[in-house]
């Protein structure tokens, strides 16, 4: 029996970050397949921070790529990572603090031209 291995949802290829003449990152790759679920571990200072906002585009690289399912999205910007389905989830509060989960991701919704049923459906 023939078993076939799934494409890599998400890869990264020799990422670089540097601040102040210092790498804070320097040629990470990642490659993560449809279902797995991936943790970056590491000591204060390690770099995981900065990895995953490279990923995500809050932090752009200074070399190397971020490829999302098939596609270099290195130089996108995070909305439009998002619209092709990459999505970020700070650990910080809700700028809706008040608002339950299902209101705040509805609000993020209603900034697509979508009607309220479409929204609803996605929510």
């Amino acid at each position: 029996m023939k078993t076939t291995v799934p494409p890599d949802v998400l890869s990264t290829q020799e990422l670089v970050k540097i601040y102040g003449g210092r790498a804070v990152v320097n040629g990470i790759n990642v490659n993560v397949k449809a279902g797995e679920i991936v943790g970056l571990l590491g000591p204060n200072g390690a770099g995981k921070t900065t990895t995953f906002y490279m990923i995500v585009g809050l932090v752009r690289p200074n070399s190397g790529s971020v490829i999302f399912r098939g596609q270099d999205v290195t130089t996108f910007p995070m909305f439009k990572r998002a619209r092709l389905g990459m999505g970020y989830l700070p650990q910080e509060e809700s700028i809706f603090r008040k608002m339950t989960v299902e209101q705040n991701i509805m609000a993020i919704l209603e900034t697509l031209q979508l009607s309220k049923h479409e929204r609803r459906q996605r929510c």
